[in-house]
């Protein structure tokens, strides 16, 4: 039997993400009690898990304590004993463009290139120097009962080990939100209509034009009636596809992936293997793809300090596992499984991306050359040591999203409104980036579905009110990730160091609430701007 045991703290965080990390710095930094409640065993989320290709296409827009992390990386890498592979001249002259700005940028002291390895140490180090307490592997049950509410407020959470923990005021920082769930906070899971928001860019997308080079989608070529092949979702008429487009799909999530070290030094590589259950039909689709004429890039080369890559999906069929994340018979997504089945499905990714990286060095009909050009690739034997040099986490693009206390819409990413200053916690700055939801067949041809990709021309403010609910649902809680907006709008704001903007300034508000006894609503939003500015958070540009 459990023994239950209670601890209480000034600010509760949930999650492991960089948004915790921030979160739990700035209370520290404000002289409040904070924990950090970690479903995990490691800190950092996709930060320490191979996105090590900062997301932000303006590094001005990036202020507060996440640049001193993107400085803290940079100073580690200012040492030569950093440089195990390459030295730090030799990188810099590779005039690597990362997105906010050079990958090294001297004149500001950042860098925004890192090893998984090295996100991790920094994360752990900062932890360890402030001396704030992480309890790991702590999970939250899916149930209601977890969550102790009286009166609209949170007074504490119950953990599946029986540890309970009481605070002022609670943080989902979570890539989940299965904290705001157990809360009972409303939230959205999926993609609006395009008429819900009046969002041109809502709702299911079916690109209209054949995106696989005119291969046959059926298992035996050219008979629709022998079924379809692995990775392709359904079959629609060309009708009901424009009747479908702009339309709600509250099931399917954009594509999952790893985000994997690759390196092509050989005495710091663990060659591509086969998996154990390896299954040839679902490299099916990627074989008919390359043998209809496809020769770009299988997946992407960031190239991150010591010869290693952040590898992300790229082409049509790479690393992201489209329909991986949803169950085409319950109609059901990994959002809404069991932490079990949430784990089975991440080790099916694991199996399939294992398995498309053997496919493209060995499979005898993917061409010699591709082979050999693969064959130069494997696994950094210096990541992920504890873990089998695999990712910690699987790269959850999107989850639920709160129903807040304002909704973030794309016209708030594409022409930001001019929210009042007191109001704005920090800035955005990416594209509008969806990735594909589905596969499915029009005419026998094969067309993407879900995908959005559009520039987005200067950073966005985004507002307190998005990640706090309404003060009908909770007064004591906010949300710095699964965050309140429709599905195109976080499609822009889903970025770690977004993410770790929006935990600082979850944490200050928090703070200041609890120091003027009121609701996270009623915060002073003055106070709250004032202080923004003083710890360096950029509201405008």
């Amino acid at each position: 039997m459990r023994t239950e045991k209670t601890t209480t703290y000034d600010i509760v965080i949930y999650g492991s993400t960089p948004a915790a990390i921030t979160a739990a710095i700035q209370t520290t930094r404000m002289n409040k009690t904070v924990a950090i409640v970690s479903p995990s065993s490691h800190i950092g989320g996709m930060t320490t898990s191979g996105l090590g290709w900062t997301d932000s296409k303006n590094g001005n827009a990036i202020g507060g304590i996440a640049r001193g992390f993107y400085n803290r990386v940079y100073n580690y890498y200012k040492s030569d004993s950093a440089w195990t592979r390459e030295t730090r001249t030799q990188y810099i002259n590779k005039q690597i463009a990362a997105q906010p700005g050079p990958a090294i940028d001297e004149t500001n002291q950042v860098q925004w290139t890192f090893e998984p390895h090295v996100a991790e140490s920094i994360f752990e180090d900062w932890m360890k120097e402030l001396k704030i307490p992480i309890f790991r592997n702590e999970t939250l049950p899916m149930s209601t009962d977890s969550v102790t509410i009286k009166e609209n407020r949170i007074t504490s959470i119950k953990t599946e080990s029986g540890q309970v923990y009481d605070a002022l005021m609670f943080m989902d920082a979570s890539y989940e939100g299965d904290f705001m769930a157990a809360a009972q906070i409303p939230y959205r899971i999926g993609r609006e209509a395009q008429s819900e928001f009046g969002e041109s860019l809502a709702g299911i997308q079916i690109a209209a034009d054949e995106g696989y080079l005119g291969m046959s989608p059926y298992l035996t070529a050219g008979d629709p009636n022998s079924g379809l092949i692995e990775g392709i979702d359904h079959i629609v008429t060309a009708d009901d596809a424009k009747k479908l487009n702009g339309t709600a799909d509250n099931y399917r999530l954009q594509a999952f992936n790893y985000r994997l070290s690759l390196t092509q030094t050989t005495d710091n590589q663990i060659p591509f293997t086969k998996p154990e259950d390896y299954d040839e039909a679902s490299y099916e689709i990627l074989l008919r793809y390359i043998e209809a004429g496809y020769h770009d890039l299988f997946f992407t080369k960031q190239l991150m300090p010591n010869l290693k890559t952040d590898t992300n999906s790229n082409g049509g069929v790479s690393t992201d596992f489209l329909g991986g994340n949803f169950d085409n018979v319950k109609k059901t997504n990994y959002i809404e499984e069991s932490y079990e089945q949430r784990a089975a499905i991440a080790n099916t990714y694991k199996t399939y991306t294992q398995g498309f990286f053997w496919t493209l060095a060995n499979h005898p009909r993917v061409p010699q050359r591709f082979r050999d050009s693969a064959s130069t690739w494997g696994y950094a034997k210096d990541e992920w040591t504890t873990n089998g040099n695999w990712p910690y986490e699987i790269y959850i693009r999107e989850a639920r999203r709160m129903q807040g206390n304002f909704t973030m819409t794309q016209g708030d990413v594409q022409t930001p409104q001019t929210f009042p200053q007191d109001s704005v916690i920090g800035l955005g700055s990416y594209t509008l980036d969806v990735h594909e939801a589905e596969r499915v067949v029009i005419d026998s041809g094969i067309h993407n579905e879900g995908l959005i990709h559009v520039p987005v021309a200067q950073p966005f403010p985004i507002p307190l009110g998005s990640i706090i609910p309404q003060s009908s649902d909770i007064v004591n809680f906010l949300n710095p990730v699964t965050m309140s907006s429709t599905h195109v709008a976080f499609a822009a704001i889903r970025m770690e160091p977004t993410y770790m903007i929006m935990g600082q300034s979850a944490a200050t508000a928090a703070v200041l609430a609890i120091e003027q006894c009121a609701n996270i609503q009623d915060v002073d939003r003055g106070q709250l701007s004032d202080r923004l500015v003083e710890d360096k958070q950029v509201l405008s540009l």
